[in-house]
């Protein structure tokens, strides 16, 4: 099976890349990004690298024979300053006029530009294909009719929002657009919006996949923690779209909305599921 260089950023999904490489035999090397991987969800064995030593990073691929590569896991946009570029690094963001792309915009420049090195770039959903989304309700709360309007008005929103390569998910309460998500992500997302209800319909969170998204870097995901914030904020439930959003510990996942009395849905471009 051909090498597979798995870049490393936060959250859950890096570890069970590792994982699924292990179950399946498939050869792998792990390079961790300073100040975004978790430490305690690396293996001893990952080479940690920072996010700006582009040069460092494609060498040290070569060198351990990685034919493929992965990027997988969040990681914050940095300024340039904080990002100390290498020679390589500046090249790349001189040429891609970092400034002016939105994030889809600036990781399909890093696709191209890890490809142009020799290396071929796949997506996460060809591994963790169990932590993809399918349309239907998961656990046992269903939407209520108003909570599948606000679903519906979430989706388009998104859809727009997403469109101008600003942001995947949306917070809806009662036909009311409380909250859109631009660079602070979801969670932040939540919180912002916890005080902001006009009724006593509880608001929903409606995440997707932006029009052109590269689907092989950064979609949509939620997990047991995005269950707990938007029952902090008084949510009604989630709603993610099928196909482009990976669930995190899907069991956990179902158990957790269970308990807390969310309501977790996949839905298509229709929404006529609901």
């Amino acid at each position: 099976m051909r090498k597979l260089g798995i870049v490393a950023g936060a959250g859950e999904l890096p570890k069970l890349v590792i994982e699924a490489c292990q179950q399946q035999g498939r050869p792998y090397y792990v390079m961790a990004l300073k100040g975004h991987a978790d430490p305690k969800l690396m293996p001893p064995e990952a080479t940690w690298v920072r996010l700006g030593a582009v040069g460092k990073s494609f060498d040290l691929a070569h060198e351990n024979g990685v034919e493929d590569v992965l990027m997988i896991g969040a990681v914050r946009r940095p300024t340039l300053s904080e990002l100390r570029p290498d020679w390589k690094g500046l090249k790349f963001f001189a040429k891609a006029g970092v400034k002016s792309l939105g994030d889809d915009g600036l990781l399909k420049a890093i696709i191209h530009e890890i490809e142009k090195d020799g290396f071929h770039v796949i997506g996460a959903d060809e591994i963790l294909t169990d932590c993809l989304s399918s349309v239907g309700v998961y656990g046992r709360i269903k939407p209520t009719k108003q909570h599948k309007e606000d679903i519906i008005k979430g989706y388009h929103v998104a859809k727009i929002l997403g469109q101008a390569d600003v942001g995947q998910s949306v917070i809806v309460a009662d036909g009311l657009v409380l909250g859109v998500e631009a660079i602070e992500g979801t969670d932040a997302l939540i919180n912002r919006c916890r005080d902001l209800h006009r009724s006593a319909v509880k608001g929903v969170l409606v995440k997707v996949k932006k029009p052109h998204q590269e689907r092989r870097a950064d979609l949509p995901t939620i997990g047991v923690q995005t269950l707990e914030n938007a029952a902090a904020a008084g949510l009604a439930g989630v709603a993610v779209e099928k196909d482009s959003a990976f669930i995190v510990n899907k069991a956990a996942v179902i158990d957790k909305a269970n308990a807390l009395g969310l309501f977790l849905v996949g839905i298509d471009e229709t929404c006529r599921n609901l």
